[in-house]
């Protein structure tokens, strides 16, 4: 039986900095808290304990590990809870030294309720321990794991949901890109046709095309409030915002009012191959600072490899097809989603377990693909593409400076965007029967690259870039 995940897993909408650091610790609290409830403890609990473990410690500072879990706690829903509220909770918390659940229940959380423990867990290097105590007593204790991109499982978990779902009679179960290709030729159907057939079994076609747009809406908005936001990033590394001058001289004097308006004034400008690159590295840079802001970016497949796509999917609607409308936004969202899935499957999306190879190169990976359709390749071609992109991002270390997901994690969207153009064109150009490596050849690989690579370079701050440029140095 093959494993069924939703584009709309795939690509979640969340509060950075990070899917794994971030959101998946808001999830987990938040799951801990309805636990409990349904247990019937949550009324008796007056005490709270959490304890990070791995890399989840190691950078948990940097990544607003620690801030997450109080919004979890607090029952903040990251999709929807307005951003300047997440600053306000956060604040109120720290300064009353109480978590204020809904319906009004208050419990005490001194500073040192959250405890940074350097252990690793053996299932997973992103693991979490939620302790509730009644009058002294331990009542609840939960282990969860963020296992990347915003998803979080417990080591025992019984995947009741999971198998659920997987018992569905979908269309085109998918493992494996042979078995995507083989279905695709067999019923002359395009990879974005594969993914929406499976999706309709979940969700009719109005509730599809509605997620859809809500996930396209939130990358524009995020690309339109980093283009037009400077300033310098918190943190500590006092990284300047690079995406709002680079934006002030390629708009030059157009004029609009709002991302949509934005878009026809791009469409507008000079596209020079040198501006073209500008500006493709402009929408990367900007969904990333917005990201390392503490901003709502959608995972794609995770939040530090969050500008990818948006940046990809711009280039298109703004340098290739001025006529492209939702379909095309559509089959490019679809057709990446499926692309992220069978690394997920396969491999993994998580920096903590595969470097930033699991986050840049899976992205890079997505966008190559989904582009490739829209340009007329054949389902192949896009498979061509995202093996093209992956290869050449393996081995790709995950060594952010002082914990934060901005050097080099901004950058490298901008390089991750541009090599999946570059890898569409080329699978454009490509035979796939002459074709050497296939993409479920090259997701292998990542794999075993992961497992070989030391842990130092998986997120935890203590290699590379890290420790040759510390936070003292900027």
């Amino acid at each position: 039986m093959s494993q069924f995940i939703s584009v709309f897993d795939m690509l979640k909408i969340g509060v950075g900095p990070s899917s794994s650091h971030t959101l998946g610790p808001w999830r987990a609290a938040e799951a801990w808290v309805q636990k409990i409830k349904e247990n019937k403890k949550f009324d008796l609990i007056d005490e709270i304990k959490v304890d990070l473990y791995g890399s989840l410690s190691l950078t948990g500072k940097g990544h607003a590990t620690d801030l997450a879990i109080l919004l979890g706690l607090s029952e903040a829903d990251p999709e929807y809870v307005p951003i300047e509220d997440v600053f306000i909770i956060v604040d109120r918390i720290n300064t009353q030294k109480e978590i204020l659940f809904k319906g009004g229940k208050c419990v005490t959380f001194p500073e040192n309720s959250i405890r940074f423990n350097r252990d690793f867990l053996p299932f997973h290097s992103n693991g979490m321990t939620f302790r509730g105590f009644s009058k002294g007593e331990e009542i609840s204790t939960q282990t969860y794991f963020s296992i990347g991109g915003g998803f979080i499982v417990q080591e025992n978990d019984n995947l009741e949901e999971e198998i659920e779902i997987n018992k569905k009679n979908f269309p085109f179960p998918v493992n494996r890109a042979i078995q995507l290709e083989e279905y695709c030729e067999k019923n002359n159907l395009l990879i974005s046709d594969i993914v929406l057939r499976n999706e309709l079994e979940l969700r009719d076609a109005k509730e599809i095309d509605f997620e859809l747009n809500r996930i396209w809406e939130t990358m524009l908005e995020c690309m339109y409030i980093g283009c037009h936001t400077e300033g310098k990033l918190p943190g500590g590394l006092n990284v300047k915002r690079r995406a709002f001058d680079t934006h002030v001289k390629l708009i030059k004097d157009t004029s609009y009012t709002n991302p949509k308006e934005w878009i026809t004034s791009i469409r507008s400008t000079e596209v020079k191959f040198r501006e073209i690159l500008k500006w493709v590295s402009c929408f990367a840079l900007s969904v990333n600072e917005v990201n390392a802001s503490l901003g709502r970016v959608v995972t794609a497949p995770t939040n530090g490899s969050a500008g990818v796509i948006p940046a990809v999917l711009m280039y298109y609607l703004v340098i290739e097809n001025h006529d492209a409308d939702f379909e095309h936004v559509k089959k490019f969202l679809l057709t990446a989603g499926e692309i992220g899935s069978i690394f997920k499957k396969n491999a993994t999306i998580s920096a903590a377990m595969g470097g930033c190879q699991a986050e840049i190169g899976v992205s890079s990976a997505m966008a190559a693909a989904a582009l490739t359709e829209l340009l007329g390749g054949s389902p192949a071609q896009c498979l061509v593409a995202a093996e093209i992109a992956m290869e050449h991002h393996l081995g790709l270390t995950c060594d952010p400076i002082g914990g934060l997901v901005q050097i080099p994690c901004i950058e490298r969207n901008a390089m991750g965007a541009i090599k999946a153009i570059n890898a569409a064109e080329m699978a454009l150009e490509t035979d796939p029967k002459d074709v050497k490596v296939p993409l479920d050849k090259v997701i292998d690989t990542m794999w075993e690259t992961a497992k070989d690579m030391n842990k130092n370079y998986k997120e935890t701050s203590e290699g590379g870039l890290a420790v040759t440029v510390r936070m003292v140095d900027c």
